[in-house]
């Protein structure tokens, strides 16, 4: 049986190996932010931040979550994002709304992974307790 961590670990490296951070334009920047999201079937989707100088852009929790819904998924199992500088951060109050309106019977139960070493798991459900509906 693979142990948790080890899905953990290839969870970060899916999301560092697109990760990538760079200026597309002028105007948009991408990959500051790289996320990967594990759905119930056991597949790994991954996405990238893009910035831009409107609210034209996407958090990259979003993103990976837009590529899950793409390929025909819908139930989220874990999460992890890596900021630019290195380190896992929990999804901003955007990323934690759409997955409540994804999940909203389960959303509770979405592992978030906020440190790898030692690894450190808390639950959309403890970061998000009462949902506004």
């Amino acid at each position: 049986m693979e142990k948790k961590s080890n899905i953990w670990r290839e969870m970060y490296q899916a999301a560092k190996a697109v990760q990538n951070g760079r200026k597309i334009s002028e105007y948009v920047d991408a990959g500051g932010v790289a996320a990967a999201i594990l759905s119930s079937s056991g597949r790994i989707y991954t996405g990238v931040c893009i910035d831009t100088c409107s609210t034209l852009g996407i958090c990259a929790e979003r993103n990976a979550i837009f590529n899950m819904i793409t390929n025909g998924e819908q139930e989220i199992k874990k999460v992890l994002a890596i900021m630019p500088n290195g380190k896992l951060g929990a999804p901003c109050g955007a990323c934690r709304e759409l997955m409540v309106q994804l999940m909203p019977e389960n959303y509770r139960k979405i592992e978030i992974l906020i440190e790898l070493d030692p690894e450190e798991v808390v639950t959309l459900g403890e970061l998000t307790p009462k949902w506004w509906i």
